[in-house]
């Protein structure tokens, strides 16, 4: 039986959904998260690393959500979600699953951590740190993120979907980022983004995976 330990408001929301996708039968260990916002103590006895997602099936132990997506289609999709092999879409589909961590969350992770800096920081202090995190966001990330928005806007406008006409698993890799930058980014002129995250929302498997793991709640 396949386990995910799967930490609240945390990427391993995306295995959950894969699995739902492709009607596996699995078990939930759920982990919340401290104050602090960081994964407990516990998944260290599970994975060195203490991250989540985490997959164990029998003896064996994966962690990183890109191979543990990888796992799950070669060995239970029986090539569900995925391209025909040597297909350009397939192509499409290899550089999503692997752009998605990446490429695509450092500047939005780099953003949140910045936001949070003059929080965290003496009352005295935060509005010299707010305006030097403003400066540092519109200079150096703001122009990268809307790099990536570019890209990812033309992706979809393509075909629908991150790699073509049929929904696949690097959908459900970049869902992440494409959702976390929707509460940090401006969609407005982002028609085929908003239409993404519209259509992933109605999919019943999605629907049921957060009835399992809890809904997004992005700083």
């Amino acid at each position: 039986m396949i386990t995910v330990h799967h930490l609240n408001n945390s990427r391993s929301q995306r295995v959950l959904w894969l699995l739902e996708e492709l009607g596996l039968p699995y078990e939930v260990k759920r982990y919340e998260r401290l104050k602090s916002l960081q994964a407990p103590p516990e998944l260290k006895a599970v994975h060195p690393l203490g991250k989540s997602p985490i997959l164990t099936e029998g003896d064996l132990t994966i962690a990183e959500t890109g191979a543990i997506v990888a796992y799950v289609l070669e060995t239970h999709a029986r090539g569900r979600l995925l391209p025909e092999p040597g297909s350009p879409a397939y192509w499409d589909y290899q550089h999503f699953l692997h752009y998605a961590e990446g490429s695509a969350m450092p500047p939005l992770f780099l953003r949140l951590v910045l936001s949070q800096i003059p929080k965290r920081a003496p009352f005295f202090a935060r509005p010299i740190l707010s305006a030097a995190m403003a400066k540092v966001d519109s200079v150096l990330i703001e122009p990268e993120t809307q790099r990536h928005m570019d890209h990812w806007e033309a992706a979809l406008s393509k075909g629908g979907w991150f790699a073509g006409g049929e929904f696949t698993a690097a959908d459900v890799m970049m869902s992440f980022p494409v959702e976390a930058g929707a509460s940090r980014l401006d969609y407005s002129h982002r028609p085929a983004l908003k239409d993404f995250l519209a259509r992933i929302h109605a999919r019943p498997a999605y629907k049921a995976a957060l009835a399992k793991g809890g809904p997004y709640a992005y700083a």
